[in-house]
Parts: structure tokens; sequence; C-alpha cells
């Protein structure tokens, strides 16, 4: 081979190098599985503003994959063995029902809850501390918080005996009513479960709560409750029914009471969890986040609709009175 031969091919084998040392590493795919709409994804939009708070790029330095079941609950086994499929480097769970639908999809891709309840009880971690597996993120309600919910409304209305739940179906919702229910039964109340299968039921599961002798109205938690949160707050008013909820703004809303953690907040805290992940940390040893502030906000104009007095000592305790 001649000198000018070696040379261009000296010159073709450091340029192949270079390009090669150029090539950026591969750029992390995070899906993320929520039962919301696109136009109305809150916990979807907070999980992104937290994944920008820590220096990530969308398009350039992280790719997300979104998947959106519409309030089809049907819908997501699909959409998860959608996301397994392209073999992200994370699953975010964006809703509390479909984080068991994710685990049920994969025991190898790392998943982060960003919305969740009951996932000890649901089976998708082993404990709190010590999730194991290939889980771990944020839980939202624990059966201390349900049966404090109960006692708060019994506080208000200490004559009810007679409390209506608004739920949605499911096991977790099972759940929830479990915990509500031995609460109302130890101060004295029954609860009335109604169903709820989209918003059309609503006004009739009112008639129903009013024909069962209801007291005053719950609901259980989860994207339906929230998104319909003023109806169901003007339909209690209007049928009377002191009403509590767990949903962001339910009592700006016109819910007499909200108690409950800021689950906002815990879908920016996930996009923490997968920074841990992207970074090496093992899903089965990092524990689960639990609620550390819950709040109490009491809306004296509702109670004042309702012809209500609400106890002094509860609007002390209350981190914020609407008037």
């Amino acid at each position: 081979m001649s000198l000018r031969q070696l040379a261009v091919a000296g010159c073709c084998l450091l340029g192949v190098t270079l390009s090669a040392e150029a090539q950026p590493p591969s750029v992390p795919r995070i899906g993320i599985l929520s039962l919301d709409f696109p136009d109305n994804a809150t916990c979807v939009d907070r999980v992104r503003r937290g994944l920008h708070d820590l220096g990530y790029v969308e398009g350039s330095t992280l790719i997300l994959e979104l998947r959106w079941a519409k309030d089809r609950p049907d819908l997501l086994p699909g959409l998860a063995a959608d996301l397994v499929r392209i073999k992200p480097n994370v699953i975010v769970s964006a809703s509390g029902p479909s984080a068991a639908v994710v685990k049920n999809a994969t025991t190898s891709i790392p998943i982060v809850l960003a919305s969740s309840f009951y996932p000890v009880e649901a089976g998708i971690i082993k404990s709190l501390a010590h999730p194991g597996g290939n889980v771990t993120g944020v839980t939202h309600f624990t059966p201390e918080l349900m049966a404090k919910r109960v006692q708060l409304l019994k506080e208000v209305v200490p004559k009810a005996t007679r409390i209506a739940v608004l739920r949605s179906p499911g096991q977790l919702q099972d759940l929830v009513v479990r915990d509500m229910d031995a609460a109302a039964r130890r101060l004295g109340a029954e609860l009335q479960p109604i169903e709820v299968g989209g918003a059309d039921d609503l006004a009739a599961a009112f008639d129903t709560a009013v024909s069962g002798r209801a007291q005053a109205v719950m609901s259980t938690q989860g994207p339906f409750f929230w998104r319909h949160r003023r109806e169901i707050a003007h339909l209690a008013i209007k049928h009377r029914l002191p009403s509590l909820s767990g949903e962001p703004t339910a009592a700006e809303a016109g819910a007499l009471l909200f108690y409950g953690p800021d689950v906002m907040e815990g879908c920016q805290r996930a996009a923490v969890y997968v920074d841990r992940i992207l970074k090496g940390a093992n899903p089965a040893n990092v524990p689960v986040e639990q609620p550390t502030k819950i709040d109490l906000i009491v809306n004296v104009k509702t109670a004042k609709a309702l012809g209500l007095r609400v106890p002094q000592s509860l609007l002390l305790r209350a981190d914020r009175v609407i008037e």
C-alpha cells in the first residue's frame, strides 16, 4: 500500500472513531400511562414539570411516550402492553387504576407510581419501606386517611347515622369503602355505597342517596370524581347534603369539606423517582413515599347555605377556611 493510500485509510479510520465518539448516549425513554384525557392531564403535567425542574429537556435529553385511557379502564391493559413493547427505561403510572395494570404487564421494566393508593393491599408492592420487585414511587391514600374523613364529616354532622358514598367500580374502590365503613360503624353510622359508572349517573345517585335517607355524602377517589367535583358539590347543596371530598380544589368548587394530601405534589415528586432510577437506583430498594402533609379546608359559605354551624374547634384546625 502506498504512503498516500495509508494516509487516506488512516484518515478514514480516524473519522469513524471520532464519529463514534461524537454520538450522544442513548436518550432515556419514559412511558407514562394515565386513565385521564390529554386535555385534562394535571398529574402528567406535574410529572413533566418535575422532570423539567431536574434538568431534563423533553425531546432532547428525554423522550416521553404518553398513553391515555380517556376514562376507559378497559383500555388500560392494551395501552400498558403497548408501552412494554417499546421497552422504555421507566414506566410512570399517573393514575391509581393504572398501577396494578402496569405491574401485571411487566416485572422487569422499572415502574414509578405517581398517583396510587393501597399499593400493598393491591399486591403491587410488598411493603412501603421495602417495595421489592420493580415498583416504587408515591402513594397518597391510606386506611387511616379514609377513617379520618368519616370522623371529620361526623364532627360537622354529629347526628348523621347514614352516609352516602359515591364510588366507582373496582377492587381499589372496595378497599376505600371498607375502611370508610369500619370508621363509620365505630362512630355509630352506616354507609350507603352508591356505584357511579359515569357522569350521567350522578343525578340518579343523589336521588338514591336521598331516598335512602342519607344525611351526608362522600366520594371515594379517582380521576372521575376530580373531573366532576363541581357537579357533585352542586348536587350535594341542592339536596342539602353536607359533603366531604378528597379531590383537589373540591372545597373551592363548593364541597363543605376537603381533607387529603396534595395529589399533584405527589405527581411532581414522581419525577425524582424517575431520575433516581435513570441514575442506577433499584426500585426494589427505594421506599414508597407517603404524604407528609394532609390539608383540611372548610367551606363556610357552603355550611351557611346548608344551615350548618361548623364547630369552632374544626375551624381552628383548618388549613384554610373559605368564606
